[in-house]
């Protein structure tokens, strides 16, 4: 809410996310809007390497007008679903599980049709029942589906649940080459934990923002993760992510969007290097390992910074006046 972007805006978006290294660009919904289908048109045209991706719903019309939307893009895949939570099903479709499973596999067999990369999304996978999940991702991966998406639509889950949904696809679908997917909200700000717990559960693509922006709290940040896996080398997963251009790509989002970034938000916040505590700031002139496991520099940014507070001391205060160009000695720093 709040955020919009015009053609030309989205386009620059897009080259930006091309650069920082994204595999897939969701474009867009475009039978929702006429401006999201130009909008779809006109980013395939102006990247080159990343998949554009259309979204759709469970409807013929939809998926005939995303492919259309997808005719310039030089690789392209088409992202179709369903609700499959039982609140969804008896509120949203006032359907039954089996018709739901029946509507997934004719939706996934149509998009075929236009297009050989196909995701299907299971909406609201986060408060569905492991079991029926299961079959309604069997049924889509029989159809032809090559990426299953596992939302967590609600921001319901918790991580151990969510990394368990995931295991439990896993080990209980003949995935044939499908990979699963995490799309996870912040309603409870879990978005990044469940997409790790997602990871080391063995899903290979991730949804994310750049800044968490989404519907209602947000998605999960891309900035969150491709850091999460950088820093935990441990873990033992790469991306293509050129995480220098981080820092950039989340002004620029946040400047064209209008949408200001919290001071505290992880790794693109204001403060997010920015130490004010005395114990910290002195652990900090010491070395940067005691309070930083990332360097500002791995993100875009220049430098961490030293902000003198009234809980500063004066390893803080000599470092600022050396910044100044003014050295003072022991006997003095105590008065000042």
């Amino acid at each position: 809410p709040g955020c919009q972007l015009n053609t030309i805006e989205k386009i620059e978006v897009a080259k930006a996310l091309e650069i920082l290294g994204v595999d897939v660009i969701e474009a867009g919904f475009p039978i929702s809007s006429p401006g999201d289908f130009n909008s779809i048109i006109e980013i395939s045209k102006a990247v080159t390497w990343p998949v554009i991706c259309a979204l759709t719903r469970a409807v013929e019309k939809d998926i005939e007008v995303a492919a259309e939307s997808l005719k310039y893009a030089k690789r392209k895949r088409i992202h179709t679903g369903i609700g499959t939570s039982d609140p969804h099903i008896k509120y949203k479709f006032k359907s039954n599980r089996e018709e739901i499973i029946e509507r997934a596999i004719k939706a996934v067999t149509y998009a075929r049709n236009f297009v050989d990369d196909v995701e299907f999304y299971a909406e609201d996978a986060g408060r569905t029942e492991n079991e029926y999940l299961a079959r309604v991702v069997q049924a889509a991966v029989n159809a032809g589906a090559t990426v299953i998406n596992v939302p967590d639509t609600t921001g319901y889950c918790l991580p151990h649940e969510y990394g368990a949904k995931i295991k439990y696809l896993i080990d209980n679908v003949d995935l044939k080459n499908a990979i699963l997917s995490t799309h996870c909200h912040q309603d409870l700000g879990m978005a990044t934990a469940n997409t790790m717990a997602g990871i080391m559960n063995g899903a290979r693509q991730v949804e994310v923002t750049i800044n968490g922006i989404g519907e209602r709290a947000g998605n999960s940040a891309l900035e969150e993760v491709v850091m999460a896996l950088k820093s935990r080398k441990d873990l033992g997963f790469e991306t293509n992510i050129n995480a220098k251009k981080i820092y950039s790509t989340s002004r620029m989002v946040s400047s064209l969007m209008n949408m200001p970034i919290q001071p505290n938000k992880a790794i693109v916040g204001r403060n997010a290097f920015a130490h004010s505590s005395g114990i910290h700031q002195d652990g900090v002139l010491k070395n940067v390992e005691t309070y930083e496991i990332m360097s500002p520099k791995d993100v875009g940014i220049d430098d961490n910074s030293i902000i003198l507070t009234a809980r500063s001391g004066r390893a803080a205060l000599r470092s600022r006046l050396s910044l100044l160009g003014v050295s003072i000695s022991d006997e003095e720093l105590d008065p000042v």
